[in-house]
């Protein structure tokens, strides 16, 4: 892969404002590497536990989890790939791979997701099956507070059910907004994720910082 589904998605000038140390995180991985990152996530999940239920069902694919913890050490690994989608799964396109492992006080459990460059612009596919999408928008200011910082908004949610894929109409469909930006001061790259959804508010978040590396793929992981 030449290019990474950022690069292929986004126009060059929002990427032309992303922080410097941001750019090995959102562009290719060389062929034979590897992207690896270590740090601590600050609070993952939820302290509302009428959701854990529903957060359980979604953890059967590593998409979330049913917990409300502070402190979580994790590691993220990034791999380039090929995703396989559209009718009967012809279509590989373009994809970077993540393993986000979190260890938790009751074990260490790994969230997957791939992000893809498709026709109308990037996605994501939730969990080891990509059942779930999201169609995002990405966005980088030049100045303020956030300024080098990518922002990733989704437009559009939907999920995959008896060989179809379903849209959830934009009044019910949950929100995510990713937000990944570099502390100089730290020197450490910042995350931060919030799944909401309308009227009932924020339903699962993680935030925290890790420091990141491309390096050659041994095979381990």
């Amino acid at each position: 892969m030449t290019r990474s589904p950022y690069e292929l998605s986004t126009p060059s000038d929002v990427l032309a404002r992303l922080h410097p140390r941001l750019t090995a995180y959102f562009g290719a991985i060389p062929p034979g590497h590897v992207g690896r990152g270590e740090g601590v996530f600050d609070v993952v999940g939820t302290p509302r536990r009428w959701l854990w239920p529903v957060l359980a069902w979604f953890a059967r694919d590593s998409v979330m989890f049913p917990v409300w913890e502070r402190d979580v050490p994790f590691t993220v690994e990034n791999r380039p790939a090929r995703v396989r989608r559209g009718r009967g799964g012809r279509e590989a396109r373009p994809a970077v791979r993540a393993h986000r492992t979190f260890r938790f006080r009751s074990g260490s459990r790994t969230m997957v997701d791939a992000i893809t460059a498709e026709p109308d612009g990037l996605v994501d596919h939730l969990g080891r099956h990509g059942r779930v999408s999201a169609r995002l928008r990405a966005e980088v200011d030049a100045h303020g507070p956030d300024a080098g910082a990518l922002r990733l908004v989704s437009t559009r949610v939907s999920f995959r059910a008896l060989g179809r894929e379903v849209r959830l109409p934009a009044r019910i469909a949950p929100r995510v907004l990713l937000t990944e930006r570099f502390d100089d001061e730290a020197d450490l790259q910042r995350v931060s994720l919030v799944l909401s959804a309308p009227v009932v508010g924020t339903l699962y978040r993680y935030e925290g910082a890790f420091r990141y590396e491309i390096a050659p793929d041994t095979g381990r992981g």
